[in-house]
């Protein structure tokens, strides 16, 4: 596999373990009857949480089309800012840390996988 769809298809499994994860954690709060807890107020905190999700999203486009060099760093950059916000806004819940672990080894192997490529 070349590196342009090995790192698109890694965004793409960042991209669906974020949204189960809130997935999972809005049915946890809807069963037990609860409201979620939104630190800040809500619609500068949901915006901000829009960007910060569009991230993978747009990776899985950008790692395809973009030329190496670009490519190589803005898959560095924004696997950490991915990073940061996985680590950062996580929980405890079981299904979150499992979620989450599973987003930052794959943040790993962006990070790792965008730092050794080399332009042939």
């Amino acid at each position: 596999m070349d590196t342009k769809t090995k790192l698109s298809t890694l965004w793409i499994i960042v991209l669906f373990n974020l949204l189960f994860a809130d997935i999972l954690s809005i049915m946890v709060e809807l069963v037990n009857k609860n409201t979620l807890d939104i630190i800040g107020e809500v619609t500068t905190t949901m915006a901000i949480a829009a960007i910060l999700t569009n991230i993978p999203i747009l990776m899985i486009y950008f790692s395809k089309s973009l030329n190496y060099k670009i490519n190589r760093i803005l898959n560095i950059i924004a696997g950490l800012i991915t990073l940061l916000f996985v680590i950062g806004g996580g929980s405890l819940a079981p299904h979150y840390i499992i979620c989450a672990a599973i987003e930052v080894i794959t943040l790993f192997v962006i990070i790792s996988t965008a730092w050794k490529w080399r332009d042939n």
